[in-house]
């Protein structure tokens, strides 16, 4: 069973209004790490909140292993935002105290390993950490739960490039083979060694989905390069 299925799934603001998304039709199978790329505006972040329940489809619907996103499906979708949503005054262990009480999945001993080769004191607030840091924070949460699919929005949008090598190392390292990593963003070139699959989104309507492999054999060039060709940037 695929792990997460779009069928004909189209989503307006307002009625009459232009589409956000139409009629995306898309599978994703375990173990792999999927990038949802496309350029600022195109649909990502929407489609990411229709997937996690935070927005309804006008038509079509989502499934994540054959059930409609909510209360059940979120014990498996490990989700993290393109924005904070932890309060600053909270300190690092509060955090994980949090998400263990909420996530039946969550493997504490993982986050605080993690925490501790970035010598992350969990005493902190997380108002004092640098926004790389906080970003880290966020991560490694999202990553230690022991998920079956992982949605990662613009997880690399806001950080250094040091930064970038620590994201990309934890997200390759922390999820197991019987899950998928659905990651959205449009830095192709900074990801695109992590990639397995990807989904070339724009306005609202799925271009391309395609192996990266299977990109290079037949089009011999990068996916960074396909996607500058196919957007014109």
């Amino acid at each position: 069973m695929s792990i997460l299925e779009c069928q004909a799934l189209s989503k307006r603001y307002s009625r009459g209004g232009p589409a956000a998304l139409s009629n995306i039709d898309l599978s994703l199978e375990p173990g792999k790490i999927v990038g949802l790329l496309g350029p600022n505006g195109s649909g990502k972040t929407t489609l990411i909140k229709i997937i996690n329940g935070l927005l309804t489809c006008s038509e079509g619907q989502v499934l994540i292993e054959g059930a409609a996103p909510g209360i059940e499906t979120k014990k498996i979708v490990s989700y993290l935002p393109d924005t904070s949503y932890l309060a600053g005054e909270m300190r690092v262990a509060s955090i994980l105290d949090f998400f263990a009480d909420f996530y039946a999945d969550f493997d504490r001993a993982r986050a605080l390993e993690m925490l501790g080769a970035l010598q992350i004191d969990v005493g902190s607030r997380l108002r004092s950490l640098s926004k790389g840091t906080q970003e880290k924070v966020q991560l490694i949460l999202v990553m230690s739960r022991n998920a079956r699919l992982y949605v990662l929005d613009e997880p690399i949008g806001g950080v250094d490039p040091a930064a970038r090598d620590y994201i990309l190392k934890t997200i390759i390292t922390n999820y197991s083979p019987e899950a998928t990593v659905l990651l959205a963003t449009h830095l192709i070139a900074d990801i695109e060694s992590v990639l397995d699959e990807v989904i070339f989104i724009n306005q609202g309507a799925i271009v391309l989905q395609d192996s990266v492999d299977h990109i290079r054999e037949t089009r011999g060039q990068s996916v960074d390069g396909m996607f500058r060709e196919v957007f014109a940037c």
